[in-house]
């Protein structure tokens, strides 16, 4: 069964930058899409980002394109969301979920969850 343990949030002004990382156990890793999603006060969970199995098939919310950049290293057993031009609207409790296929992972159809990580932005 895969495990999923987010870091990298924090508090940054707007404009600013952080890196999210999921770790994941097992040893299957590179055969799940791997993606991240957010989830704000009072308001539902939405896609932000998935990646395939191997990290060649990426997908973004048109919210976050630009700015954000999905990545694994399979040899390390992690995904990264790398966040820059950091906006308030971003402010959110931001999940990992591993699933099939990228498609899978954006519908909200992972298999598995971690237990997501806060990002607030300030203005």
């Amino acid at each position: 069964q895969v495990q999923l343990v987010e870091s990298g949030g924090g508090l940054v002004q707007a404009g600013g930058s952080l890196r999210l990382s999921c770790a994941a156990s097992g040893r299957t890793f590179s055969t799940y899409a791997m993606g991240w999603f957010r989830q704000a006060p009072g308001k539902e969970r939405e896609f932000v980002a998935a990646a395939s199995g191997g990290g060649s098939i990426t997908d973004y919310a048109d919210s976050v394109k630009g700015r954000f950049t999905i990545s694994r290293d399979n040899a390390k057993n992690t995904v990264y969301l790398q966040m820059n031009s950091l906006k308030p609207e971003d402010t959110a409790v931001y999940y990992c979920a591993a699933g099939r296929v990228v498609s899978t992972i954006r519908a909200g159809l992972g298999a598995y969850w971690g237990q997501g990580t806060q990002v607030t932005v300030s203005s």
